[in-house]
């Protein structure tokens, strides 16, 4: 992807199908330039995580994803042995002075590399995407600080393995838990919000092109007001578009009162919230 520039950024990755606004092409530049992870703060399905796979498909690498969860551990982040099969050759070779068999049992053929040793061992450049970080301990956050400030993983029967190509890395938090300062210092750090009208007009189109964009910024004006509404889940950008797909599925070309309350549970996840939005469309 050519790095000329913000503006070469964006184009790029409008090319692909997302469509950043300023900030965020900005962001991604200087984390080129710099070659710094960043760190994606924002509401849940705003864009976080497409935009990995964007620079993923904008840069032709590979996508690498670490889905974080609680109860994450070294094991699934970084790496673990193969230890049935060590011991199977434990067994094999037991009579095998102990010294020799440490050295044979710890090699790289007993192995098993993890989403972020993976990324480093690489030989091809990838994107790493460390996909809602605020889900997991602090003490699993603190192992991956290695990998983002010196972009190598340290194990100690086998030594330090530093990158042979520096990865792109992308972590993305919806901000459940405060990450550490430690991390923050790593990162650029990169916040989305929920777009304005007329980007989320563009996305819409840009999406689900047989959708006439008058109706898109109807839909979005609509969504935006919603969002203003003290609600338990706001619609996400993904939900906009599974909405759009909606109204064209049934054949709606107008946004009146009916056609909005007949179809809010595809933008809205609680009866709660499709009660106190449906009651506020009644009374405008």
């Amino acid at each position: 992807m050519p790095t000329a520039s913000p503006a070469s950024i964006a184009a790029a990755l409008e090319a692909v199908g997302y469509l950043p606004d300023d900030h965020i092409a900005q962001v991604v530049f200087l984390a080129e330039r710099l070659d710094k992870p960043i760190l994606v703060e924002g509401p849940a399905g705003v864009g976080k995580t497409e935009l990995a796979k964007a620079l993923a498909s904008v840069h032709g690498r590979r996508l690498i994803r670490l889905q974080c969860y609680e109860g994450l551990d070294e094991a699934k982040t970084l790496y673990e042995w193969n230890y049935r099969k060590q011991l199977l050759r434990i067994q094999a070779d037991a009579h095998t002075d102990w010294s020799e068999l440490a050295g044979d049992i710890f090699s790289e053929e007993f192995l098993l590399t993890r989403p972020l040793l993976e990324a480093i061992r690489s030989t091809d450049p990838v994107v790493l995407l460390i996909d809602e970080i605020d889900r997991v301990e602090m003490e699993t956050e603190a192992l991956m600080l290695e990998v983002l400030s010196e972009f190598q993983v340290s194990i100690p029967e086998l030594g330090t393995i530093e990158a042979s190509s520096r990865p792109m890395v992308l972590l993305t938090s919806n901000n459940t838990r405060e990450l550490s300062e430690a991390l923050k210092r790593r990162c650029l750090f990169l916040h989305i919000d929920y777009p304005s009208i007329e980007r989320e007009t563009a996305i819409l189109v840009a999406r689900v092109p047989e959708l006439p964009r008058v109706l898109a910024e109807s839909m979005a004006r609509i969504v935006a007001s919603i969002r203003s509404e003290p609600i338990r889940k706001p619609p996400s950008i993904s939900e906009s578009l599974d909405w759009a797909r909606t109204l064209i599925a049934l054949g709606i070309d107008q946004l009146d009162e009916a056609a909005v309350t007949e179809t809010l549970h595809v933008l809205l996840k609680y009866q709660a919230d499709v009660d106190k939005v449906a009651a506020v469309l009644a009374k405008s």
